[in-house]
């Protein structure tokens, strides 16, 4: 069966002190997630449930990111995860912390 893309979202998510790779990164899935509106499930004759959703994150230290914790960012669907080296790391002037940026792309697709 073929998945069809109805969807592709942006969004950008920010840690400003902590070092928190996998809260920018549901910061940044927050940003794409909600400056939209899927109203087309009815004209379908399917439901946000069957949505086969792709979700890349870009972060300067992926292994860093609590893969499950993004996941559950999003409330519908089945969910598969890629993090990549991506995203921006802004270090304070004492060296002590830094300011992390993480980008989302979400890609929806559902059976043709």
């Amino acid at each position: 069966m073929m998945h069809k893309r109805y969807v592709t979202e942006m969004g950008m998510g920010t840690d400003v002190h902590g070092r928190d790779y996998t809260l920018a990164a549901e910061r940044a899935i927050f940003d794409a997630i909600h400056h939209s509106s899927l109203n087309f499930f009815q004209h379908l004759d399917k439901n946000p449930e069957d949505m086969i959703i792709e979700l890349m994150i870009g972060v300067p230290e992926p292994d860093q990111v609590n893969k499950n914790k993004l996941v559950e960012a999003l409330p519908y669907g089945t969910v598969q995860v890629k993090v990549i080296r991506g995203g921006l790391e802004i270090p304070s002037d004492e060296g002590d912390d830094s300011i992390v940026i993480a980008n989302a792309g979400i890609i929806v697709r559902l059976d043709d």
